[in-house]
């Protein structure tokens, strides 16, 4: 039996990032694998893939200040979600992403259990969320 996944979805991804300018290929598909299996937390068994418009936010939480830039840890992470959650990620409308050096506070207005988790865990860490909304909070 198969199953439409319910958006939004969030999960935790344990780590460091990898950048897509690393040039150990092993590396990058040892972290897009780790993605996956991260992401079937959040996804129900025997789940199709999306064919309609997504909406991805990235919150990169370091163990220490960020040294490379936060745009090269994207590609990665869309590239282990193609053919997984969307069939291809030509379907990525909008991307946020942001990182949270340590010792920079910032207070989130409504944060979701799972964002909360990121927060309190051991970092490094990588936030996901994926929605099937690309305009929500645009207004």
């Amino acid at each position: 039996m198969t199953v439409e996944i319910a958006f939004p979805l969030e999960f935790v991804v344990d780590g460091t990032p990898v950048s897509l300018q690393t040039k150990r290929s092993a590396a990058k598909d040892a972290w897009k694998a780790k993605i996956r299996r991260a992401s079937m937390s959040a996804l129900p068994e025997g789940h199709f893939c999306s064919a309609g418009r997504i909406s991805v936010t990235l919150f990169y939480f370091p163990l220490e200040d960020m040294q490379g830039d936060i745009d090269n840890i994207v590609k990665p992470v869309l590239d282990a979600f193609s053919q997984h959650i969307y069939l291809d990620d030509r379907q990525v409308e909008r991307i946020l992403i942001q990182r949270f050096d340590p010792e920079k506070t910032f207070a989130f207005r409504e944060a979701s259990p799972i964002l909360e988790q990121a927060i309190k865990a051991p970092k490094p860490l990588l936030y996901v969320r994926l929605s099937d909304d690309p305009s929500e909070e645009l207004s």
